[in-house]
Order: C-alpha cells, then structure tokens, then sequence
C-alpha cells in the first residue's frame, strides 16, 4: 500500500498548479535533490496516484468563448446510446456520472449560441437537458 506524506503532497500541489516543472525546478520548490524528486514522482506515478499531465487551453483564444454546463436526465435507461452520442462531440470538457435528479453533468464550450442549442435539440432522442451558462469563473484556490 502507498503511504503519501507531506513531501508527495507538495510534490501534487506544485504540479497540480505546472505539470510542466523541471524535476530540477520542482525539487528546488520542495527542498529536495532532482533525483529524490524524479523517485517519488515515478511512484505517484506508478501506483496510480498521478494519472497523466494535462493543459489548461484558452477557449476564448480558439474561438469557443461560450461555456455551459448541462445537467443530462437519460430517457428511458438508455444510458449507452446517450453515451455513445457524446462520442461525436470533441467540445466536451468533462462529463460525469452523477447522483440526484440528473444522471450527467458536463462542461461544454461552444462558438455561438445558436450552436449549444444544436447540440440541445440533437440530445433531445436521448435526454432531457438543462443547461446554465457560464459568465466568468472565480478563483477561490488559497495557497
């Protein structure tokens, strides 16, 4: 079993906020050698604990400034086929498997308006949406 201590913490906390920092650089933010940094993050890695190394892309720079949430409710338990109509869409940002009144909830972004109401009405076979528009984000992450 894995025993994560203070150390893999803040190893998780500064490449949750870069992924892309040096083992060098890392180990200088944590007070640890390359090396003993480069260890512990290949066995985070190997146990699972980091699952890949991921970007944070700018929606509004290639063209998609609308975001939206859409809570999805299956009809009729028909839950692969509604599954399998989201393969089709690459605007995705995330979507989950959820409890309470929705079965789905994902993040889209889209370029217009009139193309999220395409996506509603193409859903419409396989579930009733609702869907919140997303203004601005507030950071609410304290160091």
């Amino acid at each position: 079993m894995l025993k994560i201590d203070d150390t893999d913490r803040l190893i998780l906390a500064e490449l949750a906020t870069d992924s892309r920092l040096s083992m060098s650089e890392l180990g200088r933010r944590i007070n640890l050698s390359a090396p003993s940094v480069g260890e512990r993050v290949r066995r985070l890695e190997s146990f699972g604990v980091i699952k890949g190394y991921t970007i944070e892309v700018d929606h509004d720079l290639l063209g998609q400034p609308i975001q939206c949430l859409i809570e999805a409710t299956v009809k009729n338990g028909n839950y692969e086929a509604f599954t399998r109509f989201l393969q089709a869409y690459y605007n995705i940002a995330f979507c989950y498997r959820i409890s309470g009144d929705a079965c789905f909830l994902m993040k889209m972004y889209f370029t217009t308006f009139a193309e999220a109401e395409q996506f509603i009405d193409a859903a419409i076979p396989y579930a009733h949406t609702k869907t919140t528009f997303i203004f601005s984000e507030i950071d609410v992450q304290t160091k």
